[in-house]
């Protein structure tokens, strides 16, 4: 938490409760929540703090690289606050999002057509499927 209190200091905001209280759902969450959910526990909390709020606090905090947003395929924002290597899995038919990491897509290549015409800012591992739960 001392190193998120840095991280908004650095990037000119506020050290908030709300704030602390959404970050800190976020990294105890293994679920990817959406900011729905993370509105829903903090709530508890706060329960003044909008919808919104919770909206704009994830993507601020994916903006300042305190959270990441999970793409995905025409489904709600899901946002994750483990900020190490890791890839995304994410099952098509429960919507479950599962971490994973194979080393080496920590360092894909980027084709040298792509950077003579364009400046790659990140690059994301992003898999899609059916997982073992719902296989079976």
């Amino acid at each position: 938490m001392d190193a998120f209190q840095v991280m908004c200091r650095e990037a000119g905001l506020k050290v908030t409760p709300q704030r602390m209280a959404i970050y800190k759902t976020l990294i105890q969450s293994k679920e990817h929540p959406s900011a729905d959910m993370v509105y829903r526990k903090v709530r508890k909390t706060f329960p003044s703090i909008s919808l919104d709020t919770v909206n704009r606090t994830l993507l601020t905090l994916a903006k300042i690289g305190s959270a990441f947003t999970v793409e995905g395929s025409g489904d709600v924002k899901r946002y994750d606050g483990n900020m190490e290597n890791h890839q995304h899995f994410k099952c098509l038919k429960c919507k479950r999002i599962i971490d994973f990491h194979h080393k080496p897509f920590d360092n894909i290549p980027v084709p040298r057509k792509i950077n003579q015409k364009f400046t790659v800012l990140s690059k994301t591992v992003y898999l899609e499927g059916i997982c073992d739960l719902c296989r079976e």
